[in-house]
């Protein structure tokens, strides 16, 4: 057995879910609404499984996705793409990041990241051969300074790894810190990966992509996701925006992990792509009234809440609200003793410090809310 995937433990997020649905607890842990989005773009991926072709897609993508990604990113974002060379498809973000992990890292090659993280960076630079250089970040706002950079990065850097916002400390990077990243790349002529799938999930703030930096532009691998933009998260669509020379290169590794993505869907999501754009601002406005009942409901119960700037979480900072010992073990006691299913930051910090932040998805029916805030409310 590959030691890298033997010696992973059970997942935090199967451990949970399990506990919940064992003791019929409210779920609040894992990143999932609990109703299906877009109707209109299901109801296009109904009539394309119908209407049009079933067998394999291009391995690229649709072109009619790609443009329709392009054409997007080009009105929401201001980016300028040409969707023949600088757009791939892919079954899903995970699918584009592992794509781009194993055509960019050789055995020895240093990758940049920053804990909390996507539990699934790790695990894929080591199958890799690369060896991950961690920068720990901290609440209330998560960022980086010169020290940390300058502490990780040598000769031997190539590839950082980035998610904004995050999943799941929520911050953004602003373009002031992606400009000192950029400052670094330059220097040590380093790539980025930045995991954007987030990005049509921000609060009261605009999307910063590496792709408007210009140090950055050029030595970026932007990826986005469909999943993420429609709340379909089990269709597992994702875009991979980047110069052609890195996207040539990531096409190579995608070519044989999934080849191709279901037709179906990516005509869908080309669909999709093409709504007005207030149809997105609306859907961000009911996940943000989401996101503030919750917010309020734990506020005025004595909790102590981190800023939420974007994603489906919002974050309780446990000693401030006065409740000691590991994020953990509060976590487990929740689930099995009052009814409520969460997930502790720790979960995210391959380093293993116990940081104590709960996450929490407000991605729910203001029912779940009402419940899981009653829950922790009166634990």
């Amino acid at each position: 057995m590959n030691p890298v995937f033997a010696d992973l433990p059970v997942s935090i997020f199967e451990i949970m879910s399990l506990e919940a649905k064992a003791r019929g607890a409210v779920n609040l842990g894992q990143g999932f609404p609990e109703t299906d989005g877009f109707p209109e773009v299901r109801e296009a991926a109904a009539r394309a499984l119908m209407e049009r072709s079933n067998q394999y897609a291009p391995m690229r993508g649709l072109p009619v996705l790609r443009q329709a990604v392009a054409d997007f990113y080009h009105r929401r974002q201001g980016l300028t793409l040409e969707p023949d060379t600088q757009v791939l498809i892919t079954s899903g973000a995970t699918e584009a990041i592992c794509a781009t992990i194993f055509s960019m890292i050789t055995p020895g090659d240093e990758v940049v990241v920053f804990e909390p993280m996507y539990d699934a960076y790790v695990p894929l630079i080591k199958r890799a051969g690369g060896i991950p250089r961690i920068i720990q970040l901290n609440p209330p706002h998560w960022q980086f300074s010169d020290d940390d950079l300058k502490a990780v990065f040598n000769d031997r850097t190539k590839l950082v790894l980035i998610t904004t916002p995050n999943n799941p400390t929520t911050h953004c990077f602003t373009p002031e810190q992606l400009t000192l990243l950029g400052d670094y790349c330059e220097r040590f002529d380093a790539y980025v990966m930045s995991d954007e799938v987030w990005e049509e999930v921000i609060f009261d703030r605009r999307h910063v992509s590496v792709q408007h930096i210009p140090a950055l532009a050029r030595r970026s691998i932007k990826i986005g996701s469909a999943g993420k933009i429609f709340s379909l998260t089990g269709w597992k669509v994702g875009f991979v925006v980047a110069e052609k020379a890195l996207i040539d290169q990531v096409v190579r590794a995608h070519q044989f992990i999934t080849f191709a993505t279901p037709p179906a869907l990516q005509h869908a999501v080309a669909f999709g792509l093409d709504l007005p754009l207030a149809r997105f601002d609306a859907a961000l406005a009911e996940l943000k009234d989401q996101r503030d009942y919750l917010a309020g409901q734990l506020t005025d119960g004595g909790f102590k809440l981190l800023p939420a700037e974007g994603t489906y979480f919002l974050n309780i900072d446990l000693r401030a609200s006065g409740i000691e010992g590991s994020g953990l073990d509060f976590a487990y006691n929740l689930v099995r003793n009052h009814g409520l299913a969460t997930i502790p930051l720790q979960a995210f910090c391959e380093t293993g410090r116990d940081l104590p932040v709960l996450r929490l998805c407000f991605a729910k029916s203001r029912d779940s809310l009402a419940r899981g805030a009653s829950a922790l409310i009166n634990h």
